[in-house]
C-alpha cells in the first residue's frame, strides 16, 4: 500500500457551504489520537481576503496562504456557491498546477463547478448534487456526468453528490491511504456506514405510501440475513404479501432501485467485506454472498467495482500492512 498522502488543503470563500466544510475537517482535520498511524496534516487556504460568510451568520477566517495549494497532496472544494460567476483566474492555475505535479482535487456538492471551471473534467466522468446534475451538464458539455452515483474517482480528480456524500468520498480516500481497518475506525467514530450502498436515486423524493414502506421494510431486512441462500425475487414478494409485478413497483418506489439490482448490490457488499476481513477462498466467498460460482463472482464485481475480487483484496484487505 502506497503511503498516505500527508497535507490535505481544503479551500474557504465568500458564502462558504459549511457543511461540507466541515465534513473535510472532520474527515482530515480532526485529532485521531486513538488511531496509531500518521495521520494527515489538515489546513485552509483562504481563496481572498476574509473572513467570510457562512450559513447563519458565522464568519470563517483563514491565516493560509493560497501558496499551500503548491504543496498540498489533497485538494478539497466544499460546495461553490457562484457556480455561474467565473472563478479567479489564479485559483484555477493553482489547481491545474496541482494536479499536475500529482496532487488529488476533491470536490464536495456543488464544488464540482469549480473543479469544471479548470477543464480538468472535461472528458471525464464526473457527479454532482442532483439539483445540479442538469446545470452542470448544460454549461460543461464535455464532462461525462454521472447522476446516480454518490461519487465518482478519476485517480487524481474525485467528485461527490449532495454534500453527506462528501463524508462517503472521504472514507474512500482514507480506505485508499490507511487500508479498511482505518476507515472502518473513522466510520465508527463518525457514526456512519463505511460503505454506503446505492446512488442518488434513494434520495429524490418520491412518494411512498406509510403502509408499503413498513412491507418493503421487513422485506428488506428478512432478505438480508438470507443473502447466502438462492433468494428470488418471488420469494421476497412472497414475503412481502404481494403479487410479484405490485412488490417490484413498490420496491422501486420505496429505495430507488428494482429487487434484482438490490439484491446484487446487497451482494457485491456482502462479498467486498468477506474479501477484506477474512481470508476465505474466492470460491467461499462467492458461495457465502450468494453468488454461488466464483465466475459468478467475478461476472458481478467486473460490472460493478471494475475489478476482480483477487484485486480487490490485494489492494483493501485487514491483512495488509498500514502505513506508520
Amino acid at each position: 500500500m502506497s503511503s498516505p498522502r500527508r497535507l490535505v488543503v481544503a479551500l474557504a470563500y465568500d458564502n462558504l457551504c459549511l457543511f461540507e466544510f466541515a465534513v473535510a475537517a472532520e474527515l482530515f482535520g480532526l485529532d485521531r489520537a486513538e488511531i496509531d498511524v500518521d495521520w494527515y496534516d489538515f489546513q485552509v487556504v483562504s481563496v481572498a481576503d476574509g473572513p467570510f460568510r457562512s450559513l447563519g451568520g458565522v464568519e470563517v477566517s483563514s491565516k493560509g496562504s493560497i501558496d499551500l495549494l503548491d504543496s498540498a497532496h489533497t485538494i478539497i472544494i466544499p460546495g461553490w456557491s457562484d457556480r455561474e460567476s467565473r472563478p479567479p483566474q489564479d485559483l484555477l492555475d493553482k489547481l491545474v498546477a496541482a494536479n499536475t505535479r500529482g496532487a488529488r482535487l476533491v470536490s464536495i456538492c456543488s464544488g464540482v463547478f469549480l473543479l469544471a471551471a479548470t477543464g480538468l473534467l472535461d472528458g471525464a466522468k464526473a457527479t454532482t448534487h442532483w439539483r445540479y446534475v442538469d446545470e452542470l451538464t448544460s454549461m460543461y458539455p464535455a464532462i461525462d456526468v454521472r447522476p446516480d452515483v454518490l461519487y465518482v474517482d478519476n485517480g487524481n480528480l474525485l467528485t461527490s453528490a449532495g454534500s453527506a456524500a462528501g463524508i462517503d468520498l472521504g472514507l474512500h480516500l482514507i480506505r485508499l491511504d490507511y487500508g479498511p481497518e482505518i476507515a472502518n475506525e473513522v466510520a465508527r467514530r463518525m457514526v456512519v456506514p463505511a460503505h454506503r450502498d446505492g446512488g442518488q436515486a434513494q434520495f429524490i423524493s418520491q412518494p411512498v405510501s406509510f403502509d408499503d414502506e413498513g412491507a418493503i421494510g421487513r422485506t428488506l431486512e428478512w432478505s438480508l440475513g438470507r443473502l447466502g441462500s438462492p433468494l428470488t425475487v418471488a420469494e421476497m414478494a412472497r414475503h412481502a404479501q404481494m403479487s410479484e409485478r405490485t412488490f417490484a413497483r413498490r420496491f422501486v418506489e420505496a429505495t430507488g432501485s428494482t429487487p434484482h439490482r438490490w439484491l446484487t448490490t446487497q451482494r457485491v457488499q456482502r462479498a467486498r467485506d468477506l474479501l477484506e476481513m477474512t481470508s476465505l477462498s474466492i470460491d467461499r466467498v462467492a458461495r457465502e454472498a450468494g453468488f454461488g460460482s466464483a465466475a459468478n463472482l467475478r461476472h458481478h464485481f467486473s460490472q460493478e467495482l471494475r475489478t476482480t475480487p483477487t484485486r480487490y483484496r490485494s489492494t483493501f484487505s485487514s491483512t495488509q500492512s498500514v502505513p506508520r
